[in-house]
Order: C-alpha cells, then structure tokens, then sequence
C-alpha cells in the first residue's frame, strides 16, 4: 500500500519545492529562498518546518549544531496527491474535463504535445494487453 502524503498550505508546498530543489538546507537558507519572490518572516518558515516535520512532511538531521532539513516525500508523490484531489474537486473525476481545460488555458508546445501523446499511446497500450488477458 503506497502512502499518501499529508496535505500541503501554500507556503508548506513552496517550502517542499525548495527542499526538493537545493536538498538538506538550514531554516535560514529555506527562509532566504523564498522571500527572493515574497517577503516571508523567518519565525514563519520555522513554525511550518515545525508542523511539517510533525505531520512526517520533513526531517532533520543536526551537522554542526545546525539543522538541515530533508523531504520525506518525493515531489512525484505530492504532485500525484494534488493532482488527485484536483481532479476530484474541480473536475468531479473527469479528467478529460482536466486535460481540456489545461490544454485550452495553457500553452504546449509541440515537444510537449508529442510526450503527451506517447504517453496516451503507451497507456492505450497497456489497457488493451490487460484486456487481452482478461478475455
């Protein structure tokens, strides 16, 4: 059985996508990050990595007497959460309802159309052998 991530704030999340950028970094380092965008109060990025090390988000490991920290979960198993529940809250699980409004709303370049659609061919693919094997 595969866990499920606890669910991410706004901040939390880009306090994750700078723990999977740069890697084992101090609060100060994470703090200094992300006001490069918006000012955030050190105090703040402290009390988050608290309660993300507490939900089993982060950890930490103390090199120095300083503390790094480090994701527990991968970027591909947050995205997939989030996608998820995208998918299920907007679309009410039609993800072609997803697809259509990402492709309408976003650019895609041509490399990007062509990944998508080995992708689809792949997964078209692989559900015609499962029912190839179930008939």
């Amino acid at each position: 059985m595969q866990r499920q991530p606890p669910k991410l704030g706004r901040v939390q999340l880009q306090i994750m996508q700078v723990l999977w950028d740069v890697g084992n970094v101090t609060a100060r380092q994470i703090t200094d990050r992300l006001s490069e965008t918006q000012p955030i109060a050190h105090s703040t990025v402290q009390t988050l990595l608290r309660q993300m090390e507490d939900k089993g988000l982060v950890g930490h490991k103390v090199e120095d007497r300083v503390f790094l920290f480090y994701p527990i979960y991968q970027r591909t198993e947050v995205a997939g959460t989030l996608a998820h529940d995208l998918l299920k809250q907007v679309f009410q699980g039609s993800l072609y309802g997803l697809v259509s409004s990402l492709l309408t709303e976003e650019r895609v370049s041509a490399d990007e159309l062509g990944r998508i659609r080995k992708l689809i061919d792949s997964h078209e693919a692989a559900e015609l052998k499962v029912g190839d094997n179930n008939g």
